[in-house]
């Protein structure tokens, strides 16, 4: 099974700073062209997936919307199937090189969305500190995890990364290609989660970078040595964000 982990394309929210969480933010003028050049560069990889999952939230559907939008209008080395006049916009189906259709769900997954910030939502650190003084200096003089009032917990957080990658190998099998497009915050712990790690780390992860792991979804629930087989389990990249120098 092949996963690739997409961050969104740059938003409004990030070039005004904006602690977005599940704020509906708009894709930037510049996002648009970054999600571009990342279908452009998935196109020229063959990477052809067999299903889909975004975020709901608009900059992350807009994201996977031109991804998406990319691959069916492409001309090589793909044609447009059965789209045109669909009644069913959430499955897409191309015909590939050989001519076997490839057919590929499109699913919004609530388990992909941004951190939920509570009071925070929508506001740039300076109006966060205008309008909740006391608690934004406490914040910014301890180490210590201090939860956001009105916002989702660091458990629940890992929860739902628990819940959406049990998901994925309950729902999948060795031969699937995976597209998961979401944000840099969750993505940390769907990552942490997905490799087994019992905390959470942090990851800079810029806008359409990938993360692309391989396993053996076969062997997954094995015990035996092979979860030291690093054969089966294997981190393809990390971070990837090449294609905006291009």
């Amino acid at each position: 099974m092949k996963l690739l982990f997409i961050r969104h394309a740059q938003s409004v929210g990030n070039i005004e700073r904006r602690m977005q969480g599940h704020g509906e933010f708009e894709l930037s003028a510049n996002g648009k062209i970054q999600a571009g050049k990342l279908a452009q560069r998935l196109l020229e990889e063959s990477w052809w997936p067999s299903a889909v999952y975004s975020s709901p939230l608009k900059r992350a559907v807009q994201t996977t919307e031109i991804l998406v939008n990319h691959f069916v209008t492409a001309p090589l080395p793909a044609a447009v199937s059965d789209l045109i006049d669909s009644e069913d916009t959430s499955q897409v189906s191309v015909a590939t090189g050989s001519q076997k259709p490839c057919t590929f769900q499109v699913s919004y997954a609530d388990e992909l969305t941004e951190f939920q910030n509570g009071i925070f939502q929508g506001l740039t650190w300076m109006e966060a500190k205008t309008r909740y003084p006391e608690f934004c200096r406490t914040l910014e003089t301890s180490p210590d995890w201090i939860q956001i009032p009105e916002a989702e917990s660091l458990q629940e957080a890992r929860d739902r990364a628990h819940e959406f990658i049990q998901k994925l190998l309950a729902q999948h099998q060795d031969s699937d290609q995976i597209w998961i497009v979401t944000h840099s915050w969750i993505l940390q712990h769907l990552i942490a989660e997905l490799m087994g790690c019992d905390r959470s780390w942090r990851l800079h992860a810029r806008n359409t970078a990938l993360f692309e792991f391989w396993l053996d979804r076969s062997r997954w629930h094995l015990q035996d040595q092979n979860r030291f087989n690093t054969d089966l389990w294997q981190v393809r990249r990390f971070n990837d964000c090449r294609h905006l120098a291009s």
